[in-house]
């Protein structure tokens, strides 16, 4: 007898109707930890409300206790109560990038050795960049030269601070973890980004107006600058709002069905990324309406959502929603963009244009755009956005590229680390004779 087939494990719900819901949403992850910080580096003791529970935002509070401040996270209302940063101390960062980001530059305050690691996947993501600039910045850095954990900071009680350059296009963090503790470097901190476009800026400025709030000057007037005076911290007394990109799914429920979806205690202003959800939503055809229960999204009749053509690159948390709003829509629009190439005037002076470089190296691309015909199914939509329309006849050239590119990177990583290597010698010669 044939094998009687295997029931679903986990069938996916489906609206035979117009979804009608109110929903509240966790606090943000990005506004907790940076909250955390900040309250670790005040002047006072500081409260944290509705602050998120989650395993990063403990292993963030865990990490400053280590440091010796105190975070009670035994209510919602977080209580953080600044102490001295002295004795050696381990932090476990787990899967948070915010804890393995945001805390060495606060660790370099110690009076003391702190040593890091996480997870196994955490040894795989970037970090040198940060500390690169702490090194520059005169802060004893031991990572075997990697860029990565496990890592160990020796710390002075003091920084120096002053001006760093660095290339934060692998991730916005890079500058926030700096911008976080450099009111309490002696000269702050001066924040200079060199390299391409740094991706999420919106938290970027989240950390800017945090630091604001709490009376610190902060001067972003030149793009891709950001210095922070030194001077006092005021004590923390602040509400966590809701995460606003984990809205998604639930204003997508109201947008794909016609019905309507509220998501409570929606502020009237913030520097979430989440907050685009508005007017993306409002460009598909949907009614987006603030009211005194948060945001209420309504969305279209059912059939008639609008594509769109949007560029996500400061919002990326927010695309496999909208990739998959696109998929749905009834329009064959292009769906939304990652990340292109920067315009002209974002480019740094005497790079060439992405038309240029494109000539030179002589490579095909994939087309950066492709439509999806209305009723393109979900489990297609992606990867048709990812294959070219010839397919694999190009295929061959594009790996034989990446290669190349691959191996070219690969050599100029080992004449840098040969440089390094020869340079340990002499600079630790000159300390000693320093001392």
């Amino acid at each position: 007898m044939p094998d009687a087939p295997l029931p679903d494990p986990w069938p996916a719900p489906r609206a035979t109707s117009p979804v009608e819901a109110t929903v509240g949403l966790p606090g943000s992850k990005s506004l907790t930890n940076r909250a955390l910080v900040l309250a670790a580096l005040a002047d006072g003791p500081s409260v944290v409300r509705r602050a998120l529970r989650s395993r990063d935002s403990l292993l963030m509070a865990a990490a400053l206790t280590g440091l010796g401040s105190h975070v009670d996270t035994s209510t919602d209302d977080w209580t953080v109560t600044p102490g001295a940063f002295a004795g050696d101390t381990e932090v476990d960062c787990g899967l948070a990038g915010t804890v393995m980001r945001f805390v060495p530059p606060v660790a370099a305050l110690s009076h003391g050795t702190v040593s890091f690691d996480g997870d196994p996947h955490m040894r795989t993501r970037p970090i040198g960049e940060v500390l690169l600039a702490l090194r520059h910045l005169g802060v004893e850095v031991d990572d075997d030269e990697r860029g990565a954990l496990p890592f160990r900071l020796r710390g002075h009680g003091s920084v120096r601070g002053g001006r760093v350059v660095l290339d934060a296009s692998q991730s916005s963090q890079f500058v926030s973890a700096l911008l976080l503790a450099g009111v309490r470097y002696d000269e702050g901190i001066d924040v200079r980004h060199d390299g391409k476009p740094i991706p999420s800026l919106p938290h970027i400025d989240m950390t800017v107006a945090m630091l604001r709030e709490q009376g610190v000057e902060v001067d972003d007037s030149d793009a891709n600058r950001w210095a922070v005076a030194p001077g006092p911290l005021r004590a923390l007394d602040r509400t966590i709002e809701p995460d606003l990109s984990n809205a998604g799914p639930f204003l997508a429920l109201a947008a794909v069905t016609g019905g309507s979806v509220t998501v409570r205690d929606w502020p009237s202003e913030t520097t979430q990324a989440g907050d685009a959800w508005g007017e993306l939503l409002t460009a598909m055809g949907c009614e987006v309406e603030h009211t005194s229960d948060g945001l209420r999204v309504t969305g279209p009749a059912p059939g008639t959502l609008q594509g769109l053509d949007v560029d996500l690159h400061d919002v990326g948390e927010l695309t496999p929603v909208v990739a998959a709003l696109c998929a749905l829509a009834s329009s064959a629009q292009p769906p939304a963009r990652g990340r292109p190439h920067p315009p002209p005037r974002d480019r740094p002076a005497g790079r060439p244009g992405p038309r240029a470089r494109r000539s030179r190296r002589r490579r095909h691309r994939a087309p950066r755009r492709a439509l999806l015909p209305p009723g393109t199914s979900a489990r297609r939509a992606l990867p048709h956005l990812r294959r070219p329309p010839d397919g694999p006849r190009r295929r061959g050239r594009r790996r034989r590229g990446r290669r190349r590119a691959r191996r070219g990177r690969r050599h100029d990583r080992q004449d840098l680390h040969r440089l390094r290597r020869g340079l340990v010698g002499p600079l630790r010669a000159l300390r000693r004779a320093g001392r």
